[in-house]
């Protein structure tokens, strides 16, 4: 439960420290002294939006911690358990929130996500605001106070995850088979494209080959007689070669006795040049012995290269780049037999998409049947302890049409109430007036706060518009909540309020210069002058503060 709230810097409040109990503990105060203040700030301790201009004037930023006895709260334990947060049996919730809007969250000092702080929050406490019975205008707030009462929130957490995994996969298929057609005229292309290019088998290295061997065999005239002459300048000719030039000149420097050093350098010299003349000859007479000339093969490599070129000017890309696009092609082509796959795949998903939904839709349909009942029969018993005593009031359970697999299961929830005798039963939206929404929806709180797993429960203000007998059973019904854990209640109901189990008065504190919010835990007598002045107004008779004194003597005895 909430055993300490220390709001600083928070609006009009400078600094706040709040000790709370186990039991009803009831806020007053008159209006605008910043009862609702509080809970805004324990709001955002809870991981509610920060709006702008939070922070008290001349603060440079509002520091808002809330701490949590969680010894008996075994979800809360293991959440933070699971994240390792220590925690020891107690757990701090902190908002730091500055002048410029930037916001910091922390659990027990470590930093976390916003999103920490609403989840960990949910686990400890649960506000019901003043204008929440005008949510009962809305049919999800009908499905999620059923669902929340049956216990079955997590599995209609599964039934809406079914359907939404349901409807993605058949627009997945219906995607994939509205685009059959095209897709399969890409995949005769494709193919069509892709036996070209294995009928044409280009070799890794074959396209440098053939054009190396076409220059070659197109220059056949000029090659040869280029190969002839040289030949002959270098070893054939009659008139005088270069080997034999060489040869002559090396017989010259070898006849001289003792030659000095550059002599000796020059015949190594003319020595190397004839071993290099040599092997040119080699060369050039290996090429003309091997020179074939044919035109046959000439006409074979040109008709070869056609094919390649014209065949990479259909795809516009380069000769080279063709086994590139072969490569492209075979993986579109296996993409495209894989999609065909897929839509089989796709198909038995829906399948068992469907029965899993099915399955968890129908859990959950006989989890609100059973709980409709039950609900419908212990609200109607409350509105009529609350001022409707001819009040009717039914939980309908419709089914959706067939076919659809819907997000929120089987059927449509709606509450029906016919507030007077002889009327028929009608939607919540249509029959009930404002005072008689406040008390649907209270009754319908306190019915559901009962199985609550909550430990702490927050009414603000939900008592407006109602007065008089009807405000007594609203503060006994309170009461009864606060028996069975912790309940806070902010009323400006004398008859509410004389009903707590602890008394918290709210009022603003002025100094020359300032004004800020104030709480003080009231004894029991300032509790009976508080209940007077909540009766009376400013002046306090005797008379007026008799009655508040049976008041609170009567409500606390109960």
């Amino acid at each position: 439960m909430l055993v300490h709230l220390s709001v600083h810097n928070y609006a009009i409040v400078e600094h706040l420290d709040l000790e709370l109990e186990h039991g009803m503990s009831v806020i007053t105060g008159e209006t605008g002294a910043g009862k609702s203040i509080m809970l805004d700030a324990l709001g955002l301790a809870l991981g509610d939006r920060a709006e702008p201009g939070v922070v008290r004037p001349g603060a440079d930023k509002a520091d808002i911690l809330a701490t949590f006895d969680i010894s008996q709260i075994g979800e809360a334990r293991d959440w933070l358990d699971e994240r390792d947060l220590a925690h020891e049996g107690q757990c701090i919730m902190r908002r730091v929130v500055t002048a410029e809007g930037r916001s910091r969250a922390y659990i027990n000092s470590t930093p976390c996500p916003l999103g920490d702080l609403k989840a960990l929050g949910e686990l400890l406490i649960d506000i019901h605001s003043q204008h929440e019975h005008q949510s009962l205008l809305k049919p999800d707030t009908h499905r999620r106070l059923l669902d929340e009462y049956a216990g079955a929130t997590d599995l209609a957490r599964q039934v809406q995850l079914a359907a939404q995994r349901w409807r993605q996969a058949r627009q997945e298929l219906e995607r994939l088979s509205s685009a059959g057609d095209e897709l399969r005229a890409r995949q005769q292309l494709l193919s069509y494209q892709l036996e070209e290019l294995d009928n044409l088998a280009l070799g890794e290295h074959e396209l440098q080959a053939l054009e190396e061997e076409h220059q070659n065999l197109a220059n056949a005239e000029t090659l040869f007689a280029t190969g002839r002459q040289v030949l002959d300048q270098c070893s054939d000719s009659d008139a005088g070669n270069i080997l034999s030039a060489l040869h002559n000149c090396l017989n010259r420097l070898g006849s001289v006795n003792n030659p000095p050093k550059a002599l000796q350098e020059a015949a190594n010299l003319l020595r190397s040049a004839h071993i290099q003349v040599e092997e040119a000859v080699g060369e050039l007479n290996r090429f003309i012995d091997h020179f074939d000339a044919d035109p046959a093969r000439l006409q074979t490599i040109e008709e070869r290269l056609d094919t390649v070129y014209t065949l990479a000017r259909k795809h516009r890309v380069q000769p080279h780049e063709l086994a590139a696009l072969h490569q492209r092609l075979f993986e579109e082509v296996e993409g495209l037999n894989a999609s065909d796959e897929n839509l089989g795949q796709l198909a038995e998903e829906i399948a068992a998409y469907a029965r899993h939904y099915q399955e968890k839709a129908t859990e959950l349909s006989a989890l609100r049947h059973q709980a409709a009942g039950h609900l419908a029969e212990a609200v109607a018993t409350e509105i009529h302890r609350l001022g409707m005593p001819g009040g009717r009031f039914e939980i309908a359970l419709r089914p959706f049409p067939a076919g659809e697999l819907h997000p929120h299961g089987l059927e449509q929830v709606e509450l029906l109430v016919s507030a007077n005798p002889g009327q028929p039963l009608k939607s919540i939206a249509k029959v009930a007036s404002g005072g008689e929404l406040s008390r649907i929806s209270l009754a319908i709180q306190v019915i559901t706060a009962q199985t609550s797993r909550t430990p702490t429960l927050v009414f603000d203000e939900v008592d407006v518009g109602i007065g008089g007998p009807t405000a007594e059973i609203v503060g006994q019904l309170l009461r009864r909540l606060g028996e069975r854990g912790q309940v806070l209640i902010v009323t400006h109901l004398p008859q509410v309020a004389s009903q707590g189990h602890h008394h918290l008065f709210v009022h603003k504190a002025r100094s020359d210069d300032a004004t800020h919010t104030a709480v003080k835990a009231l004894s029991k007598a300032e509790r009976v002058e508080e209940i007077a002045r909540m009766l009376g107004g400013i002046d306090l008779t005797r008379e007026s503060l008799a009655h508040a004194k049976k008041m609170v003597t009567q409500g606390t005895a109960r």
